[in-house]
């Protein structure tokens, strides 16, 4: 094994275009608490994008994370291979969610959000907690590490958008169907784009479940130096990758939230256009 740091030691595409990296990272791996992230950068003069943490081994001293490629950067991630080094690996950052026996939890994930709550579903079941797990994507080739989150849950219930495995319907569909099966639940954490947060953070607390959600998508910096992942929780401006990136969801203002993600959309596609065009032939140094 190469025991170099922030070395990637095995590369599996999990879809084209989600990837799972396990890295050597010891210090990391020795910290490393669920809901917590990681700032990768590929080469020195590329961007530093926060990606949270999926698994660690502290024996084996590495991490795991889950990226989909939606931007230029996250692409260029993506077209690393096995023996590549990341220029930058920081962390572990931000604040470790609360972790504690609720009773029963729901757990939801959005697309690779599952990646992400699959960490929090693992600690709350060791905790004591009934989970169920609700993983929601739009087709069968993006949801993703179903076995997995099935090893860490009470329950688990797959939804696709298109009706190509599991459930055909929102990840909401499958809430309302659980809680009317008379399940008491007593806390819910969400991970997945922000649309889909709001509306099961909505209904979460229409039945009663106090809902948690994670704006890592709205992170940059990592530092709280940026102001990026401002975010209005509670009438109070908080700071995502500092305060967060888990927030008690029914104070989150997410229609300001929405608006301000948006922002910058064009410019996003202008850059990624870019980045394919040349064919991913970018002066980064990944070696």
């Amino acid at each position: 094994m190469n025991t170099e740091k922030n070395t990637i030691l095995i590369k599996e595409d999990l879809s084209p275009a989600i990837s799972k990296f396990v890295i050597y990272a010891p210090l990391i791996a020795a910290a490393a608490k669920a809901g917590q992230f990681i700032i990768l950068r590929a080469g020195k003069t590329g961007e530093r994008v926060p990606v949270t943490l999926v698994d660690w081994d502290a024996d084996k001293g590495t991490i795991t994370a889950i990226i989909q490629a939606i931007g230029k950067s996250t692409s260029m991630f993506n077209a690393m291979k096995q023996g590549d080094k990341f220029d930058t690996l920081a962390g572990p950052l931000g604040a470790p969610v609360e972790i504690k026996n609720y009773g029963c939890v729901a757990v939801v994930g959005g697309g690779v959000g599952i990646a992400e709550v699959y960490p929090i579903a693992r600690a709350l079941k060791q905790a004591g907690n009934k989970v169920i797990s609700i993983l929601g994507a739009r087709s069968k080739e993006l949801l993703i590490l179903e076995k997995e989150m099935a090893g860490v849950s009470s329950e688990t219930i797959a939804c696709t958008d298109d009706g190509s495995h599991g459930q055909k319907g929102m990840v909401t569909d499958a809430l309302k169907a659980v809680a009317e099966n008379g399940e008491k639940i007593d806390a819910g954490f969400i991970i997945g784009p922000i649309p889909m947060m709001k509306f099961t953070a909505k209904l979460m607390s229409s039945l009663g479940i106090k809902p948690h959600a994670s704006l890592n998508p709205i992170m940059l910096d990592g530092t709280g130096m940026c102001g990026c992942c401002r975010v209005v929780v509670g009438g109070q401006t908080k700071f995502a990758c500092v305060d967060g990136p888990m927030f008690e969801a029914a104070d989150i203002d997410f229609d300001n939230l929405i608006l301000r993600t948006s922002e910058y959309k064009a410019e996003e596609r202008a850059s990624l256009e870019k980045f394919k065009e040349a064919g991913h032939k970018c002066k980064v140094g990944l070696h």
